[in-house]
């Protein structure tokens, strides 16, 4: 019996919002795996790092589909692009523009890389959130949207599987980035979340990085249309 392959050297992974937090930590990880990266993003990357970037905006159907024709070849889709409002996705229009950045924009790039994907016979990471479990009062169309990965996950799942395309996600628990420092200082959030995490503290970004690796590698060829809690134990807690 042979080692299972946890490779993924020469793959070309593309992914989007990678210019910063969780996006960032995953293409230094595939980088120093050896892949190829490639990021979109609204905004320019921070760091200097190896890769192609394309600035585009996941809620438009042009900028997506003129990306698709820029980009030649395509071993693995992440989709890590995203944002919440606090206090104001209870407004229609903000929590539709939520909405569409998470799981619009999850499925332009999904739609726009079949074929690509489909030739080499590739994957696509979603990111979900402790949200797609759980509802949140402030926040109500991150979490609509972030529930609703589970199901788009599943769903292109089935429908991709006849072009030999693995589509799963990763819902990550309490992570340090800048999307997440609102809940970090709210001192009454914060003790609440710490009370319920074995690991009593918020997690780094970096610390996603091996799951999307894995889920990126023939090693993971019959791990399809699940969402993998990467969360310190919070969920089971």
């Amino acid at each position: 019996m042979s080692a299972p392959d946890y490779s993924v050297k020469g793959q070309h992974i593309l992914i989007s919002g990678g210019a910063g937090g969780i996006g960032t930590a995953f293409v230094k990880a595939f980088l120093a795996c050896g892949a190829k990266v490639s990021i979109c993003d609204l905004n320019e990357p921070k760091e200097n790092l190896e890769c192609d970037f394309y600035k585009i905006d996941v809620r438009k159907d042009a900028d997506v589909e003129n990306l698709a024709v820029k980009i030649k070849n395509l071993d693995v889709l992440i989709h890590c692009a995203g944002k919440l409002v606090r206090h104001e996705e209870h407004q229609a229009s903000v929590f539709m523009d939520i909405v569409n950045i998470h799981l619009g924009g999850n499925l332009r790039l999904a739609t726009a890389f079949r074929k690509h994907l489909s030739v080499r016979h590739g994957c696509i990471i979603n990111i979900g959130s402790m949200y797609s479990y759980f509802g949140a009062s402030r926040i109500p169309a991150y979490a609509s949207a972030k529930t609703a990965i589970i199901g788009l996950t599943r769903s292109l799942a089935i429908a991709y599987a006849e072009d030999g395309i693995r589509v799963n996600a990763i819902a990550p628990g309490w992570i340090r980035t800048e999307i997440s420092k609102g809940g970090r200082d709210d001192e009454n959030f914060n003790s609440l979340v710490m009370s319920r995490l074995p690991t009593k503290r918020w997690s780094e970004p970096e610390e996603l990085a091996g799951t999307a690796v894995f889920l990126a590698s023939p090693a993971s060829k019959l791990i399809n249309g699940v969402t993998i809690p990467v969360d310190g134990g919070y969920v089971a807690s």
